[in-house]
């Protein structure tokens, strides 16, 4: 069965649109709300971040899951209620503390007084980090610069390697694919408390790698099939090449999410929602570049020739100065 790419460009279209308008809307009230689009972590606005275990051969030490309730009391009552808390482990025996930035004295009277409550915490599996802001603000800058630079190297490829309308429109379907994964993760910052940290930046690349990658490969396709047809409408060359490369396409980001998947199951925190952050963006790179970039580039194409038909018909139609001059005689 043949897939009608173009007939119904509408709908992905509107698809599309859907996603990326929500995710706006989710990211003006993150933006209200924290100041940021999404919600940042320890690695970008700086702060400490304490992540303890229960040691659980201490008999009854771990009798009970840790309840953040009594995790929130006690940070109040060491100043520091915005701080944010995450119970980890299939068994809630872990914990997870994003503060501000405290001094050695104050880290160690927080962990006092975990201790106290919660019980005794395992030495070997205490993890804390500590981030400047200065240190935070340049992770940040230094991720949206290799960012920029990225679309810039890969308008030129695309500019050399085809043409730059061609170039142009690949890039919209690349800025499509990061908005679509930005805007879920605004989504889920907001509803589960979700942040990015310094890894999203890295996702957001690999992503944009990914597409572009897809859409080298229906673009090629696509000007193989206008120089073998080159009569045929521009609607039918890009359903046919689509349609060849369908497989491919569906292949490849299958065989691309199965170990992202198990990774976002089965591998630590620290790896979850960068490999979450994958999984969005490279559905989006295969929708995209399926759905959005060939479609925009028979749009493109269909006004253009038209526009260089209706051109051509003007200038047959005017009359020549020789025929303006005979008849003022």
């Amino acid at each position: 069965m043949k897939l009608q790419v173009i007939r119904q460009r509408s709908l992905w279209w509107t698809i599309s649109l859907t996603v990326i308008l929500m995710g706006l809307i989710a990211m003006g009230i993150s933006w209200q709300q924290l100041g940021a689009p999404l919600r940042p972590s320890l690695d970008f606005v700086g702060g400490t971040r304490l992540q303890l275990e229960r040691d659980c051969s201490v008999p009854e030490n771990c009798a009970a899951p840790i309840d953040p309730a009594i995790v929130r009391q006690i940070l109040d009552e060491q100043g520091l209620a915005t701080s944010s808390i995450q119970v980890l482990g299939e068994s809630q025996q872990g914990l997870l503390i994003r503060t501000a930035n405290l001094s050695p004295e104050e880290r160690s009277r927080l962990q006092t007084a975990l201790s106290e409550e919660l019980g005794t915490f395992d030495p070997q599996l205490t993890q804390i980090d500590s981030v400047g802001p200065t240190l935070g603000r340049q992770i940040l800058s230094s991720g949206l610069l290799a960012l920029i630079i990225s679309f810039a190297g890969i308008t030129a490829y695309l500019s050399l390697r085809f043409q730059f309308d061609y170039a142009v429109l690949a890039m919209i379907a690349l800025i499509h694919d990061v908005l679509v994964t930005a805007g879920i993760f605004a989504i889920l910052g907001l509803a589960l408390g979700v942040e990015v940290d310094s890894l999203f930046i890295v996702a957001l690349l690999t992503i944009v790698g990914f597409s572009v990658n897809d859409t080298v490969v229906i673009y090629d396709r696509i000007r193989e099939v206008y120089k073998a047809n080159p009569e045929r409408s521009i609607n039918d060359i890009v359903d046919d090449a689509v349609n060849q490369t369908l497989t491919r396409s569906i292949n490849t980001t299958l065989t691309t999410l199965l170990p992202l998947v198990a990774i976002f199951l089965l591998g630590g925190e620290t790896l979850k929602y960068f490999a979450l952050a994958l999984i969005i963006g490279f559905v989006a790179g295969a929708y995209s570049s399926i759905f959005i970039a060939s479609t925009l580039l028979a749009w493109w194409r269909e006004r253009v020739e038209r526009g260089a038909i209706d051109a051509s018909l003007e200038s047959r139609l005017e009359p020549e100065p020789s025929d303006i001059a005979s008849d003022e005689s």
